[in-house]
């Protein structure tokens, strides 16, 4: 198979080096890959004889005239010239697309590899306990258990109870503190009788307790002290119940859990913050009959530090202490996300089974790092002035000003009572510019600048603030 390049001068050595070893014709079509045009690209192409070519990721134009002129297909490479070198040696075992660059089509490939293995293994999993049909310990993936604190406070619990499902919950907890009632625990459940999945009530009261085990499934958290009180009504509901040490030991509460008929349990060590025993908590573990509890979501919580790469390094403590459960929470601003977070984290301990390492699995919590940097070659010119400063005094655009904000998943900019939406940067952006509400090169700029912040609030999960810093 002949296939040919066209690159940048800029890039040359670079698709140079990728092509070695391969029938290709690497072949500069000006400074700049991504200008190709499709006229000079069919002139190219009938100087030869070619079974397909790969232009840059990067190009904007449509070449389906060249494929009708020439009879050679015309394919997306990667945008950036030094990927290339991973994509070539899969030519003949990959489709690559007209329209998507081969980065993001590998990396969609691999994702949805990734993804049926997990399922598949799932599917095929042993298990100790079936809740609601959710596997729980044997050889299943982690659920992940997320807690919705002071449960009868929320003005919407269905939504967030359904959202929490959404966002990749296996288990969703509903906490209730001193000042709720068995009346408002009953209600709360009760909201949620048309929600299929597992739920949870966490309370050590014994009264908010049996209110919840009309609906409850799982009973967070059993000790000496509750066990005597309620231990015979949890076994009667045939929920199971998360037993914690207390003032005795987890061992002994687990023996007055069995004596009081419970024959669901889960076993929970109690996982301690960060420099206040996480390690030694960890090491504490013991190799138990019954599925392990693993409460992440102390640690986190309780962690100044971005929340992706603390629940992955997590969900890989719980998988090496064989833990069937782990819990998280997002109860602030820093730990939103968190229960995506730790799904995809549990996802990534499946796939890592049998490997050393939880690397290169098709899917990963890399988000705002990279795991490779791409090495462009420089911007070279002959000609170099330093940009002068924004000049202090603004000059409105005589269209008007715009008001930019967020507005749940959206952008929103809006100028004289009108409002433009959507969750591109560039669709907004097209939008304002082609209704004529934008006069001016420097207020064009500010637009652009403006709405991308928002696009990266949006991505981040970060606060957005007009003429504010990111």
């Amino acid at each position: 198979m002949r296939i040919l390049l066209p690159t940048g001068t800029a890039t040359y050595t670079i698709v140079k080096k990728a092509a070695s070893g391969i029938d290709a014709d690497v072949v500069v079509t000006g400074e700049i890959a991504s200008f190709l045009s499709p006229g000079l690209l069919t002139a190219i192409v009938r100087q030869g004889t070619y079974d397909m070519v790969i232009v840059s990721g990067m190009s904007t134009a449509s070449f389906e005239e060249v494929e009708k002129e020439t009879g050679v297909p015309v394919y997306r490479g990667p945008r950036h010239a030094a990927d290339l070198a991973l994509v070539l040696p899969l030519i003949g075992t990959i489709t690559l697309s007209r329209t998507i660059p081969a980065d993001d089509l590998l990396a969609d490939i691999r994702r949805r590899e990734a993804q049926s293995k997990v399922h598949e293994g799932e599917q095929g999993a042993g298990f100790q306990y079936l809740i609601r049909s959710v596997k729980i310990g044997g050889g299943s993936r982690i659920k992940v258990l997320a807690e919705i604190m002071d449960a009868h406070k929320e003005p919407d619990l269905p939504g967030r109870v359904q959202g929490y499902f959404a966002a990749g919950a296996d288990i969703v907890d509903l906490g209730f503190g001193f000042d709720a009632t068995p009346q408002a625990v009953t209600r709360c459940f009760s909201l949620l009788n048309n929600i299929d999945g597992p739920l949870a009530v966490d309370s050590q009261d014994p009264d908010l307790i049996r209110a919840a085990l009309c609906r409850a499934d799982i009973v967070l958290s059993l000790q000496e002290e509750n066990i005597p009180l309620v231990g015979s009504d949890v076994a009667r509901s045939g929920a199971c119940a998360v037993v914690v040490p207390g003032r005795s030991t987890l061992e002994k509460n687990i023996e007055m859990a069995e004596s009081a008929g419970i024959t669901c349990i889960i076993a929970d060590p109690l996982l301690q913050p960060a420099g206040s025993g996480v390690v030694k908590s960890m090491c504490s573990f013991p190799a138990c009959v019954y599925p392990l509890f693993f409460g992440a979501g102390n640690v986190v919580e309780l962690l100044d530090a971005d929340s992706p790469g603390a629940n992955a390094l997590l969900a890989a403590c719980a998988r090496e202490l064989d833990c069937a459960i782990i819990f998280t929470s997002e109860h602030s601003d820093k730990t939103s996300g968190s229960v995506g977070e730790m799904r995809r984290a549990t996802e990534m301990m499946v796939l890592a089974a049998n490997r050393p390492y939880p690397k290169d699995l098709g899917i990963d919590l890399l988000v705002i790092k990279e795991k490779r940097r791409r090495r462009e070659p420089p911007v070279t010119c002959s000609d170099v002035r330093d940009a002068a400063p924004v000049p202090d005094e603004l000059v409105y655009d005589p269209c008007g000003n715009f008001r930019i904000g967020l507005d749940g998943d959206e952008i929103v900019a809006e100028i004289h009572g009108r409002a433009v939406r959507g969750r591109s940067w560039a669709d907004i952006f097209y939008t304002i510019l082609s209704e004529g509400d934008v006069s001016r090169l420097d207020h064009a700029a500010y637009l652009g600048k403006e709405l991308y912040k928002a696009e990266l609030a949006l991505k981040f999960g970060r606060s957005f603030e007009q003429d504010g810093p990111f």
